[in-house]
């Protein structure tokens, strides 16, 4: 169907339409606000809390997730775009094009697959830091993956990208003329594949949460779940998009990556099943996860050491430091009432305290 007749369809049939923002970026002096980034990074943020959440529930440690997503994120977000380059390469290394321009984040152009693959390289070595499962971390963040994916989504609306076929449906995305791809020119509205997603996303993430919890999924399966609920949307999502892809066999890339992953999240949700069922006993690794814990507590120990050095307990009570002894103690002062050491009390005391 070429450009004119869709273009006679649309101006005809259109009940009502989705109107694209008239810009995406906004300047602060010589600095630059995009939209995208934004979009990116609060979805970025989004994950981390929520997984952060979900990890302390499960018994993980406060501070944990935040350290891992210093390596996952860094690390996903180079994965994203090495893959969108090379499942996109023409507009970089084709007649025209400008490899200088692979580097422009900004503009958009970032691989799920990519992102995951690479960003999983970084949250395994983030999990070896802290010492969290690898395993049941990766079923903690699953649903705030897909909410980060949905979030994400919306810096596509405010780039006019990646939208679908011409329609006229009364939820039609306007584009602009600028933002049109070759041979739909004169066709004003598409398939607002960026809204698709973020609704199958989000849907996604909460059918996560509830198996989860129903199920008591472990070992990977919620991540596996993730994989496969994700690749159904993305395969018809991603037949309705027009712009410019890598095909094989006649189908886009991205549709054959979906059912070879999808494919393989199957098989290793079943495998799960049968190898490890239930859940872990613990998300952490017990000497790794102490390791952090007392490193924690030195930090922090470290930032109240002036406040601590004059104060001490005695059967949980603070009492006063009198004074050195010649071997580098403290010789202290109970408080009045508080049991004297060697007292049958005073052990009592400390029992309770250690249990």
């Amino acid at each position: 169907m070429t450009g004119a007749v869709l273009a006679t369809i649309a101006s005809s049939g259109v009940l009502a339409s989705i109107p694209s923002p008239s810009q995406g970026v906004w300047h602060l002096g010589p600095v630059p606000l995009r939209a995208y980034a934004f979009c990116i990074l609060a979805g970025i943020a989004l994950a981390v809390w929520l997984t952060d959440r979900r990890w302390r529930a499960r018994g993980g440690l406060p501070g944990q997730i935040a350290d891992i997503a210093l390596w996952a994120v860094p690390f996903g977000i180079v994965g994203g775009r090495l893959y969108h380059v090379v499942s996109s390469p023409d507009a970089y290394f084709g007649p025209g094009g400008d490899p200088v321009a692979a580097l422009y984040i900004w503009n958009g152009g970032l691989g799920i697959w990519g992102a995951v693959a690479l960003g999983a390289v970084g949250a395994w070595i983030g999990c070896r830091q802290v010492g969290a499962r690898f395993s049941s971390y990766a079923d903690t963040l699953a649903p705030g993956l897909l909410l980060a994916q949905a979030v994400g989504r919306v810096g596509n609306y405010f780039n006019q990208e990646l939208y679908g076929r011409p329609t006229t449906l009364p939820w039609a995305l306007e584009i602009s003329p600028q933002h049109r791809e070759p041979g739909f020119e004169d066709v004003a509205t598409y398939h607002p594949t960026f809204l698709y997603e973020l609704l199958w996303d989000a849907a996604a993430a909460g059918v996560l949460i509830w198996l989860q919890r129903r199920f008591r999924l472990g070992h990977g399966r919620v991540f596996f779940g993730y994989v496969v609920l994700y690749t159904l949307g993305r395969v018809w999502i991603e037949a309705l998009r027009i712009d410019p892809a890598e095909q094989v066999l006649g189908l886009r890339l991205n549709i054959w990556t979906c059912l070879v992953v999808g494919l393989a999240g199957v098989v290793a949700f079943v495998v799960s099943a049968r190898r490890h069922p239930g859940v872990e006993d613990s998300v952490l690794v017990p000497a790794r996860s102490a390791a952090y814990r007392d490193a924690q507590a030195d930090t922090t120990a470290d930032d109240d050491g002036d406040a601590r050095d004059d104060e001490t307990t005695v059967a949980g009570a603070p009492v006063r430091v009198a004074g050195r002894a010649s071997g580098g103690g403290a010789a202290t002062e109970p408080p009045e009432g508080a049991p004297r050491g060697g007292e049958s009390g005073g052990r009592d005391a400390a029992s309770r305290d250690v249990r």
